[in-house]
């Protein structure tokens, strides 16, 4: 690759398409949370973002698959024809191998609900040589309609990979593979991929996962974010904002990475706890309760996260 040089990627005016992981709410019982889920599907599509579901922000790894399917259910009910993403997550362990046949029945239930599959990695997908990997998405590519593939560095998953550019190159030519998640949290990583994308196949869709850089935007990813789940429309403003060249994107797209920034502190995976604190104070959910299994924050943060609940407010209400 050339020497990549940001200040010449920024593209004024483009129109971003925005996808939101959506959070799994829990009841103070610990069970699921469905009419809060109900509304924040229907909040996501509303403000015009494609709602993805049963993605790590929905306890992929962690929820059983009925769960998943009743997810899928009333997603498919929800959109009324609106298009959504559904996670294919298949669970193993290190050293297994590659399991198709898991793959395929997760896909074959998400497109029976309507929706269009993202692949998770798994350590028998990432475990082999790039030729073994290139070959399980070609062969995953069979039982699909149309799909994208999911790039995760290991500080969300241990399972994860980063794959190489030539690799992703060799996955960009698999025609219905309409886009890559990239969630390495690496400007530089995400700024090859957009300029192989651009040299290679401009309608492909390199969407950031980084969301401690959501203005990577600017530079030509669109995005999949587990932080657009704390306000889609916010998130759906700031992206009107940079299609019109209106220079308000800038305050609020400040004001949501301060936000992320906090959120998605180490550890990590604690953001999807981050995410339910402030989606109650929104009144958007009726608890903070998280999965059982999944790292919670102190309770401190909720001081920190009504202020910036109440800026957004104040900023908003000015637009």
């Amino acid at each position: 690759m050339s020497t990549i040089h940001p200040e010449k990627m920024i593209r004024p005016k483009r129109k971003i398409t925005g996808m939101s992981a959506i959070l799994l709410p829990y009841q103070a019982d610990g069970q699921i949370d469905w009419t809060g889920f109900d509304g924040h599907v229907v909040s996501t599509l509303d403000a015009g973002l494609t709602p993805a579901i049963n993605m790590d922000t929905g306890y992929a790894n962690l929820i059983d698959e009925d769960t998943r399917t009743e997810a899928l259910r009333r997603t498919q009910e929800l959109a009324s024809g609106r298009s959504y993403l559904g996670g294919v997550f298949v669970g193993d362990q290190s050293g297994a191998d590659f399991n198709a046949d898991a793959y395929a029945k997760g896909i074959q239930a998400v497109q029976s609900f309507g929706g269009t599959p993202i692949l998770f990695q798994s350590f028998g997908l990432t475990s082999g040589s790039e030729d073994d990997i290139f070959n399980a998405y070609k062969t995953l590519a069979q039982h699909c309609d149309s799909f994208y593939a999911f790039e995760l560095g290991q500080m969300f998953a241990p399972f994860g990979k980063i794959y190489s550019l030539d690799l992703y190159k060799r996955l960009m030519g698999i025609g219905n593979c309409l886009g890559a998640k990239h969630s390495s949290l690496d400007r530089s990583l995400e700024w090859q991929r957009i300029e192989l994308r651009d040299q290679t196949r401009p309608e492909f869709l390199v969407l950031t996962g980084n969301d401690l850089a959501i203005d990577m935007v600017m530079y030509g990813s669109d995005y999949l974010l587990g932080l657009s789940t704390f306000h889609p429309a916010a998130f759906a403003a700031r992206d009107r904002m940079w299609a019109e060249g209106d220079e308000r994107f800038y305050q609020l797209n400040d004001l949501l990475q301060y936000l992320g920034t906090f959120a998605f502190r180490d550890p990590v995976p604690a953001y999807k706890h981050s995410a339910a604190m402030f989606l109650k104070l929104r009144e958007r959910i009726a608890t903070n309760q998280t999965h059982p299994n999944s790292p919670t924050r102190p309770d401190s943060d909720i001081e920190i996260l009504k202020l910036i609940v109440r800026d957004l407010d104040t900023y908003l209400e000015t637009l």
